[in-house]
């Protein structure tokens, strides 16, 4: 990769607090933002587990008023982020706090994106449609996997089209990012591993992104996403070691607090990776799988993921070399051409252990559906310029047929 021929820029989110009990310091954060009101974005589960008032008890604390959204939901659609941006307008928060997994953090997005300039979600739906700074964000994850806590994109469900449609921009980003991995203990086995799954994959797409040199940005067209760059590797790469060394223990024994920790930092080192550099034909492909079939955006990105990188590896053969390193296996001996391939195996292994289902059939879908999702995801030019090899709609259809 050539690094003084070209120009990249990096972006995340204004300030990054990190650590266990990292939320009683919440209190003070909110202070230096002289936020008298907050709107808290959330959903059912968290407020029965108790986690809402970890969090809401240091802004009460701070002196300000919280207001609860508390019809958060999976894979959020255009309905409920309507319907919180409906309250955040009839209360007018100072600052806007979304707890929760990718779901929560994007609903809290989009509200303080919609409060600050008016309109409805969908008129925001694509590349950089967002005019000016947004009302002040604060993001709680407690999943490690979207890295929405420092991400520049909003996923929202488009229910009538059975499409999930991203919204991204750089004001977008969250003023704080806090992540306590003391949060995500009380997530469930399934939830940990759909998230680390998606966490996996988008360290592994930026990884193996087009170079940047090389990203292939329409005349006229703006991105947030630029193809690969040296700090985008350095993130990528760490994030991968350590969600190979601490998903499968997160997963069996969600007390372990270690792996916890490993998850939680490597999730949000994904999400400062993917976030700048891109995410790719994984991503593209689970949009409409993912619309169409309401699995986890986690669970149809790792399904997807082995088969993806099998079609992509001739692009990036050595990238995947390091990759199987990086996620422990042992490829001394073996050739660049091996390695790799113990990449896709490694990954193959891992989604197995964790229990991620490895064929589109086990999702429900049906043989006459590949070929429309194919179309589908071929109409998503702004994370498909992103993967390292070209792809046609019939490219798609076969991936979607090897996974099949």
């Amino acid at each position: 990769m050539t690094i003084m021929r070209t120009i990249w820029t990096f972006h995340t989110a204004t300030s990054f607090i990190f650590g266990r009990d990292a939320v009683k310091h919440l209190g003070e954060v909110v202070a230096r933002l002289r936020a008298r009101r907050a709107l808290l974005v959330t959903d059912p589960v968290l407020i029965r587990a108790g986690v809402v008032d970890k969090v809401r008890q240091p802004l009460l604390g701070a002196g300000l008023a919280v207001d609860v959204f508390g019809d958060g939901e999976p894979e959020p659609s255009m309905r409920a982020a309507e319907q919180a941006i409906a309250l955040a307008g009839k209360v007018q928060p100072d600052v806007v706090v979304g707890l929760g997994g990718g779901s929560n953090m994007d609903l809290a997005k989009i509200t303080a994106a919609v409060l600050s300039h008016g309109g409805k979600p969908h008129d925001y739906v694509g590349d950089d449609r967002i005019p000016g700074p947004i009302a002040p964000l604060i993001c709680i994850p407690t999943t490690a996997g979207t890295g929405s806590e420092v991400s520049a994109a909003t996923v929202l469900t488009d229910t009538e089209n059975q499409i999930k449609v991203g919204i991204l921009s750089n004001y977008l980003r969250p003023r704080i990012a806090l992540v306590d991995p003391l949060l995500t203990v009380s997530c469930p086995a399934k939830v940990t591993a759909d998230s680390g799954i998606d966490a996996l994959t988008h360290a592994i797409e930026a990884y193996t992104a087009v170079d940047n040199e090389s990203f292939p940005l329409p005349d006229g067209e703006r991105s947030v996403y630029q193809g690969r760059h040296p700090l985008g590797d350095i993130l990528a790469e760490k994030a991968i070691a350590l969600i190979g060394a601490n998903l499968r223990r997160a997963v069996a024994s969600g007390q372990d607090l270690e792996a916890r920790d490993g998850m939680a930092l490597g999730a949000t080192f994904a999400g400062m990776a993917f976030s700048n550099v891109g995410v790719a034909v994984v991503h593209a492909l689970e949009y409409p799988v993912g619309g169409a079939t309401h699995c986890s955006h986690g669970a149809g990105n790792g399904l997807l993921l082995p088969y993806v990188m099998r079609f992509n590896m001739p692009a990036r053969t050595r990238e995947f070399a390091a990759i199987a390193r990086l996620l422990g296996e042992d490829v001394s001996g073996l050739s660049e051409a091996a390695a790799a391939e113990r990449a896709i195996t490694a990954v193959e292994k891992l989604r197995a252990d964790i229990g991620i289902p490895t064929r589109l059939r086990d999702l429900g879908v049906r043989d006459e559906q590949l070929r429309p999702f194919a179309d589908k995801a071929f109409g998503i030019k702004r994370i498909l310029r992103v993967n390292p090899r070209p792809v046609t709609a019939d490219d798609l259809e076969a991936i979607l047929r090897s996974a099949f």
